[in-house]
């Protein structure tokens, strides 16, 4: 059996007491390239790291825990020390401080991060939001990480400007945020009971609606784009049993909302199909966002698709007629 030990950071002063236990009583002991002091720090110098194919059974290997959470997702039959869920947490902690570190170091030394406020950041943290949201729909994993790293910098530096104006930190506002989702979840940790989604959500208006002392429609924030507005507009309403029940009661009522748009065409009546769109939604259990978001996406693949069908046949698409174009487009949904 192969044991995995965590070197906690990377640095000498959080070295933990496991891990030399671990190492003091290890045969054959293999590390990847450490820090000369930490080195030193060990007591004993391991043996380099080679293919993890050749590592023999019984060997110990030693990494500072972000590399040794990556060894240990890729040798799942190994011991590791501290236990995997552990060693995953601190992993993400170090990694996590390193980022927040480079955040600090930009906010120093680079002149643009010098020059930015919150109020600068955000729209830039809103464009990553829907970047994120984008790769979420397309399925692309991939680029979904990369997306969601750029996020998670947004949060990062956010927290940095907050703690130069003399408030919390990022260690406080992670340690806060974890506070209140346990607070919020008390059917995980404690006696609460809710055995469905739908349940949970209710649980979690009550609580802030109870706990904030508002209306039903507490801190709805005008701000939303409008499909998040209605959602939660609709959300805060069915925490106090106002809603749809069932999916057909809402597909009946966006029919009927459809009708009274095709008798008496407008904004507001347009409005109210979008609005019962949602109600749709929220009863398929789908985010109408990125339900939308990936509509759009198939009307520009299948619409640059019939522009290719088109110029293969020695036409240009925006000079056909609009008959001549849907004739291309609904070629380009059936892949003909």
């Amino acid at each position: 059996m192969i044991t995995i030990v965590g070197l906690g950071p990377g640095d000498p002063d959080g070295l933990p007491v496991a891990a030399l236990g671990a190492i003091r009583d290890a045969a054959v002991l293999l590390a990847p390239r450490l820090p000369a002091a930490l080195t030193e720090a060990l007591g004993r110098a391991p043996d380099p790291l080679g293919e993890l194919d050749d590592v023999p059974d019984g060997a110990t290997i030693v990494a500072p825990d972000l590399a040794a959470h990556r060894l240990a997702r890729r040798l799942p039959g190994a011991v590791t020390v501290p236990e995997r869920p552990v060693l995953r947490s601190r992993a993400i902690g170090a990694a996590t401080g390193v980022l927040a570190e480079v955040g600090a170091h930009l906010r120093r030394e680079c002149p643009w991060d010098r020059e930015q406020t919150a109020a600068t950041i955000v729209p830039h943290t809103i464009e990553e939001a829907f970047e994120v949201a984008e790769a979420v729909a397309a399925g692309d994993a991939e680029r979904q990480a990369d997306e969601v790293g750029d996020l998670l910098f947004q949060a990062v530096f956010l927290a940095q400007l907050l703690e130069e104006d003399a408030g919390d930190d990022l260690a406080d506002i992670a340690d806060g945020h974890a506070r209140k989702l346990i607070s919020r979840h008390p059917h995980v940790y404690g006696e609460a009971v809710a055995d469905t989604a739908g349940g949970v959500r209710d649980l979690w208006e009550r609580q802030k609606r109870e706990g904030r002392g508002g209306g039903i429609f507490h801190e709805l924030p005008a701000g939303l784009p409008a499909l998040a507005y209605a959602t939660k507009a609709q959300r805060r309403a069915a925490s106090v049993g106002f809603e749809f029940t069932a999916t057909g009661a809402a597909l009946q009522k966006l029919a009927e909302e459809v009708g009274e748009l095709e008798q008496d065409p407008g904004e507001n009546e347009l409005g109210d199909v979008l609005f019962a769109t949602v109600a749709v939604a929220r009863g398929l259990k789908v985010d109408p966002e990125l339900a939308l978001r990936a509509a759009a996406q198939r009307f520009r693949s299948r619409v640059e698709a019939a522009a290719r069908l088109a110029e293969a046949s020695g036409a240009r698409f925006e000079d056909l007629d609009p008959a001549a174009q849907i004739e291309f487009y609904e070629r380009a949904k059936t892949g003909g």
